[in-house]
């Protein structure tokens, strides 16, 4: 996954707080900054759905302290 352009979020810190993605094949990879090993593979239909759940607020609750 090395030979990937992956990009981080504008909206990263520069503490490790870094959500990264990067695309290839038709499909779309998910990583965190500090455990680049770890990766989740979708496809950019399901991403798209899940971005508007994320905008509509379905997932609030996770990130409430």
């Amino acid at each position: 996954m090395t030979h990937l352009n992956w990009q981080k979020s504008s909206f990263s810190s520069d503490q490790a707080n870094c959500v990264e993605i990067a695309s290839a094949n038709e499909l779309i990879y998910i990583r965190e900054s500090d455990d680049p090993a770890t990766i989740v593979t979708t496809t950019p239909t399901k991403l798209r759905t899940w971005i508007h759940g994320a905008k509509a607020g379905e997932f609030d609750h996770l990130t409430e302290a």
